[in-house]
């Protein structure tokens, strides 16, 4: 790898009162990945994701976005980053093309190239022809990739999504991912993902990590993670192992399971 990590974490922790929701976590993520973090509800994962996005302070430890300190210049990591969070952000009295030219001013992208740049995104997410419709009319894949769209829309170079098929059925799964590949082929951008279903992380990312109690227990390939567990293993079997095949952990709680829910419900 040349140049510098698209993602560096260097021991970073970060509490909630006495509970440690991470807890001194080392991660590298390579350029031009597509990097799964995995693990049960609490295992630390969002807190992660949500100081690698500068939308929490680092307590502890070091976090670098492309060589950029997150602590030191939170602006600047924030051009680089798109972020789709597990709650939804579209507005569902908007059009798709109201919403991604919202994100465009949010990001400050150039006045002159706002209109560009809102087209282009809705475009790589395939909504151009559905983007003068409000966004109450779509189904829930199409909200998930008219998401993408706005987080695409100030051209990041790292992709940050927070369980972005949660609620999704199958064929929508599919389709929301199949953007994802599509726009990591065409543009090399970093995505950083977290999500519950094995099955994605096995197809799409090259490499994992598997968190839980605020930890890394595991890294690696997902066909590493599996060879190093014994023959015929699969990577459900190695989040088991890792777990201690407990689903959700206590510092999950109510919250977890209801914002899961939730999002499930607006979906549709």
């Amino acid at each position: 790898m040349t140049g510098p990590a698209a993602v560096q974490c260097t021991g970073v922790s970060h509490s909630f009162g006495p509970t440690r929701a991470v807890d001194g976590v080392d991660l590298e993520i390579h350029p031009g990945d597509v990097f799964g973090l995995l693990g049960p509800n609490g295992a630390g994962k969002t807190t992660t994701l949500r100081m690698i996005t500068t939308l929490l302070p680092v307590a502890a430890g070091r976090i670098t976005v492309f060589g950029v300190d997150v602590a030191r210049r939170r602006m600047a990591v924030r051009r680089l980053i798109g972020y789709v969070p597990q709650q939804l952000s579209a507005d569902g009295a908007l059009t798709g093309r109201e919403n991604v030219a919202l994100f465009a001013r949010l990001f400050d992208v150039p006045r002159a190239r706002r209109a560009q740049q809102v087209r282009g995104a809705l475009e790589l997410v395939g909504l151009e022809r559905d983007a003068d419709r409000t966004a109450k009319t779509y189904s829930g894949g199409m909200i998930r990739r008219l998401e993408l769209a706005q987080a695409l829309v100030s051209s990041p170079r790292l992709l940050v999504l927070d369980e972005p098929t949660i609620g999704l059925d199958p064929v929508a799964r599919s389709s929301v991912w199949d953007r994802v590949t599509e726009i990591r082929a065409a543009t090399g951008m970093t995505v950083l993902v977290t999500t519950h279903y094995m099955d994605e992380a096995e197809q799409y990312c090259d490499r994992v990590a598997l968190m839980h109690a605020g930890r890394i227990r595991a890294l690696g390939t997902p066909a590493e993670l599996e060879a190093g567990l014994g023959p015929g293993s699969t990577l459900d079997d190695v989040f088991r192992a890792v777990t201690g095949d407990r689903l959700d952990s206590d510092e999950g709680g109510i919250r977890s399971v209801r914002a899961t829910r939730r999002t499930a419900r607006r979906l549709g």
